[in-house]
């Protein structure tokens, strides 16, 4: 696979595009504004500038890595002479069934569709589609030049064919994988969701402060950052969106507690409005 199509120029699908783009793949970066490409090629300038900082990366394979990439409004352009085609436009399900409508239309019958959902059902997304075979999750992490784990999501129609490409090329930009089957959350998603909303639970009945939380998860679990400061930078309302899929797929263990809902509805949604169970201002 030389070319790959990404689908949405936000934080995740503009990380994406940046790490084919690293491991010398051409990309084609749509969206549906220029404001919204715009912002995406200035993410991608941010993070390499900060692989250059770090010593990782010298000017001329940015550049080169920028030129890689081809920024466009038109969505049969993005996706005519692609190899692979990965979606990640906003988690919502309807605007993912839309999409994939859209990309069966114009993408050749043979490529593997591919959506970067965190909880959403592959196999819906699938059914929208004359191919489902070839539709498979490939989830990423943020940042995704850096994270090294993408989770394959087999979809009930999924081939094993389609799994073993995505393997495939998932190594060959330095991936690691596992392959989970399409239930809701998947492992990591999950396995996440469970821990962040049990520390908020702890914090809501006065167990600790928010930093003392943090700080024992950091320290002795050994965990790169504390439950309520990830909480904070994914986004409070994102939190809430995926407790309340768990929750309909799981039962009460995954409900919401109190603060976070509270936290939402004053619009105190973490880093990207400022304050959430931190003050960011």
């Amino acid at each position: 696979m030389q070319t790959v199509a990404v689908i949405g120029a936000g934080l995740m699908g503009s990380g994406i595009a940046q790490t084919f783009a690293m491991k010398g793949k051409y990309v084609q970066l749509y969206d549906i504004s220029n404001e919204a490409l715009g912002k995406g090629i200035q993410t991608i300038e941010k993070s390499l500038g900060r692989f250059i900082k770090a010593g990782q990366l010298s000017q001329a394979d940015s550049h080169r890595c920028l030129q890689k990439i081809q920024p466009t409004l038109d969505l049969l352009e993005a996706v005519v002479e692609a190899d692979l085609v990965v979606e990640a436009i906003p988690e919502n399900l309807q605007l993912k069934l839309n999409m994939f409508k859209q990309l069966d239309e114009l993408a050749p019958e043979h490529i593997i569709l591919a959506t970067n959902t965190s909880e959403l059902s592959v196999t819906a997304i699938a059914a929208a589609t004359s191919r489902p075979e070839k539709v498979v999750g490939m989830h990423w992490f943020n940042p995704a030049p850096v994270m090294k784990l993408i989770e394959i999501v087999r979809g009930v129609d999924t081939s094993d064919e389609t799994v073993a490409e995505i393997e495939r090329v998932s190594t060959e930009i330095d991936k690691e994988t596992v392959v989970v089957k399409d239930a809701q959350g998947f492992v990591t998603t999950r396995a996440l969701a469970a821990h962040m909303i049990e520390c908020m639970r702890m914090y809501e009945e006065g167990i600790a402060t928010a930093e003392d939380i943090d700080k024992a998860v950091r320290l002795g679990l050994n965990y790169p950052m504390g439950p309520l400061e990830l909480a904070d930078l994914v986004g409070l309302d994102t939190i809430l969106f995926v407790s309340e899929g768990m929750t309909d797929a799981y039962g009460d263990r995954f409900r919401a507690p109190q603060v976070l809902r509270k936290l939402v509805e004053a619009g105190h949604l973490g880093r990207k409005t400022g304050k959430g169970f931190y003050n960011h201002r």
